[in-house]
C-alpha cells in the first residue's frame, strides 16, 4: 500500500508550545505516528489500495495537547491543578507535589507532621528536610512527592538508568491464540476501530486521551471506575468524548467484569504496576481468560526498577527527570508549555493499539504494548533533536481548532482530535456524560 502524509502549518504553532525542548516535534511525531496507524488499519478493513494520506495540523495539534485549558462548561473554566499541586522550597532545593484528588491532599500533611492543609505549614515542614528525604517521607505515606534533578542525576538515578535501557514502546507476546479477523467497515467515513470492544481502565490523562482517540475512530469503548475512587469531573469531562463510563467494584463484582472481557479486544490500564494483579488483571491473567486480546498498559515511571510501582504523574515526571530544570532552572524550575508527556504518551498508546490491532488480523496471538511516561521524557531529552527556530508570524487563536457541543454536563466548548485522514472522522459520536452512570454492559 501507498503510504502518504500532509503536514499542514498555521500562524499559530510558530510559537504555541514553545519551548526550550522540542515539544512541537514531540506532539507532531506523536499524532503523526496514530494517524498512520488509524489509517493503516482503516485502509485494510476497508479493502482499499491505497493508505489515506494523513493531515497533521500543527494548530490541531498544539489544541489538543492543552485541551483542558480549552475546555468550557456552560462558560467555566476548569481548574487544572489544585493548590497544594505544586513546587516547593526544601532545605537544599525543591520538591514537587501533585495533590489534585482528596486522598492525595490529605496524605501530603500527615506524611509531614502537619496537623492542617495549611499551604504555610507545609511550606514550613518541607524547607525544613532535604528535597529527597521529602520525596521519601510523602511516598511512604502514600502521597505523592518528587525531588528536582538535573537530566544528569536522572540519568545516574537506578530508575532513570532502567528507563533509559527501555524502548519507547515495549512489545510482548502473550499467548498462541489464532488470528481474530475484524468486519469490514465502509469508507463513509472510514472508522479503523468500528466495532472493536476496549475496556478502560485508565485514569487522569494519558490513558483517557488513548481510550477517547480510539473513540474517535469508531471503537466502542467503556470506561470502568472503581466506587471508591472518585473522579475529578472536569478531567472526566475533557478525555470522556467518544465513550461511556461506568463504576465497577472488581473484588466483588468479579462476574460483570469477567462478562465484560469475554467480548472485549482490547483492555487498555493505567493504573501503577502491579495495582490490578491483585484482582486477576495482569496481562498474562487476561489473555489466558481472553486468548488474543490486546492489552495496553500504561504506567508513569515504567513498570521495573525501584520506582516500577510508585504511582506519578506528568508533573512529577517532568520535575524528576530533569525537565523542570531544562525548562528553567536549578534555583526556578520551569514546566512545559502542556502537559505533553500525558498527551504524547496516550496517542503513542492509542498508535500501539491501532498497530497490534492490525497485526493481530494476520497473524494472532495475544498482544501487550507498555509505555511509560518518564520514557517519553526520556526521548524528548535526548530523542528528538532540537526544535528550530519559532518562524516571525502574528499568533492566531485557537477558534479554528475548537467545537462546541450539549451534553448531560451542560453547554461544552472543548478542543477537536487532532488525528485526521482524508475520509476520516472529524469528531466524536457523542459528548462525555456524567462519570460512573453508564450501565457496566456493552452498547
Amino acid at each position: 500500500m501507498l503510504i502518504q502524509y500532509i503536514l499542514q502549518s498555521a500562524d499559530m504553532t510558530d510559537i504555541a508550545l514553545e519551548a526550550r525542548l522540542p515539544v512541537r516535534e514531540l506532539a507532531r511525531a506523536c499524532v503523526n505516528a496514530c494517524a498512520l496507524a488509524a489509517a493503516e488499519l482503516g485502509a485494510r478493513r476497508a479493502g482499499l489500495a491505497e493508505v489515506p494520506r494523513i493531515r497533521v495540523d500543527d494548530g490541531a495539534v498544539a489544541t489538543a495537547f492543552t485541551s483542558e485549558r480549552h475546555l468550557l462548561i456552560n462558560g467555566r473554566a476548569p481548574v487544572n491543578f489544585a493548590p497544594l499541586s505544586r513546587f516547593w522550597r526544601t532545605a537544599d532545593g525543591w520538591v514537587r507535589t501533585h495533590a489534585n484528588y482528596p486522598h492525595h491532599r490529605a496524605r501530603l500533611p500527615a506524611a509531614l507532621g502537619v496537623p492542617t492543609e495549611d499551604p504555610a505549614a507545609i511550606a514550613a515542614a518541607l524547607a525544613e528536610r532535604s528535597a529527597v528525604e521529602a520525596e521519601e517521607a510523602v511516598y511512604a505515606a502514600g502521597g505523592l512527592a518528587v525531588a528536582l534533578r538535573t537530566p544528569e542525576e536522572w540519568a545516574g538515578h537506578e530508575q532513570g538508568a532502567a528507563v533509559a535501557r527501555r524502548p519507547l514502546v515495549e512489545r510482548e507476546r502473550l499467548d498462541t491464540a489464532r488470528a481474530r479477523a475484524l468486519t469490514p467497515v465502509g469508507a463513509s467515513p472510514l472508522l479503523p476501530a468500528a466495532g472493536v470492544r476496549v475496556l478502560d481502565l485508565t485514569r487522569v490523562i494519558a490513558g483517557p486521551v488513548a481510550t477517547r482517540t480510539l473513540a474517535l475512530l469508531g471503537a466502542d469503548v467503556l470506561r470502568v471506575d472503581a466506587p471508591q475512587l472518585p473522579e475529578l469531573p472536569d478531567q472526566h469531562a475533557d478525555t470522556g468524548f467518544g465513550k461511556r463510563s461506568a463504576r465497577l467494584d472488581l473484588a466483588a463484582d468479579r462476574c460483570t467484569f469477567d462478562e465484560l472481557l469475554a467480548s472485549a479486544d482490547v483492555v487498555v490500564t493505567g493504573y501503577r504496576p502491579g495495582a490490578l494483579d491483585r484482582f486477576g488483571l495482569s496481562p498474562h491473567a487476561l489473555a489466558e481468560r481472553r486468548p488474543g486480546v490486546v492489552v495496553a498498559q500504561l504506567s508513569a515511571w515504567g513498570a521495573y526498577g525501584p520506582w516500577g510501582e510508585r504511582r506519578g504523574f506528568d508533573s512529577l515526571v517532568q520535575a524528576a527527570t530533569g525537565i523542570a530544570v531544562t525548562e528553567g532552572s536549578v534555583e526556578k524550575p520551569g514546566v512545559l508549555p502542556a502537559q505533553a508527556l500525558d498527551h504524547g504518551t496516550g496517542y503513542l498508546l492509542a498508535a500501539a493499539v491501532l498497530r497490534e490491532l492490525t497485526e493481530r488480523t494476520e497473524e494472532g496471538h495475544g498482544r501487550c504494548v507498555r509505555l511509560s511516561l518518564a520514557r517519553t521524557a526520556h526521548w524528548l531529552l535526548h530523542g528528538i533533536g532540537a526544535a528550530p527556530d519559532a518562524a516571525e508570524s502574528v499568533a492566531a487563536g485557537p477558534e479554528p481548532w475548537l467545537a462546541e457541543t450539549d451534553s448531560a454536563l451542560g453547554r461544552l466548548r472543548y478542543a477537536r482530535s487532532p488525528v485526521a485522514f482524508e475520509g476520516g472522522p472529524d469528531d466524536w459520536a457523542r459528548p462525555p456524560g456524567v462519570w460512573g452512570t453508564d450501565p457496566a454492559r456493552w452498547a
